[in-house]
């Protein structure tokens, strides 16, 4: 699959994609400081036009919080098709809990290219008929 890429800021180092990687990290397109308990959008400095029929996943890396200090606001973030145009930047909206700083070229979040969920239609019942499970967590610790 190809995708088309823009780069908004030069020296950015580019997007890989490496073996035995479903995942692809994006980088910080800017040196960014947060204060403890300040929100900023961060820019990626990329972005991309996928087939029709595919969206981007978003989330932090797993070493983002430990590194930095900060949260992906959202949890996850979700790039659709439609979202395409010549000026749309991809960001990471950011909550700092302590003092950062984050470097152009810091790896800070990672994004995957994902089909859309097709068209879906619910039938209601009365019941499911399915052993219950429990609750949440209810598969124990180990």
């Amino acid at each position: 699959m190809q995708i088309k890429i823009k780069y908004f800021v030069k020296n950015l180092q580019k997007i890989e994609h490496k073996l035995g990687g479903d995942w692809l990290d994006l980088r910080c397109a800017k040196n960014t400081y947060l204060k403890k308990g300040e929100h900023k959008n961060i820019p990626l400095g990329v972005a991309m036009q996928f087939p029709s029929g595919f969206e981007g996943h978003l989330a932090p890396r797993s070493s983002t919080f430990k590194n930095y200090g900060i949260l992906m606001t959202n949890s996850v973030g979700v790039v659709d098709e439609s979202f395409c145009g010549n000026n749309d930047q991809w960001m990471f909206s950011a909550y700092a809990t302590r003092n950062t700083m984050i470097k152009k070229n810091d790896r800070i979040c990672q994004f995957r290219i994902m089909k859309k969920q097709p068209k879906i239609s619910f039938l209601e019942v009365e019941t499911l008929n399915n052993k219950n499970r429990g609750s949440f967590g209810s598969t124990g610790i180990k």
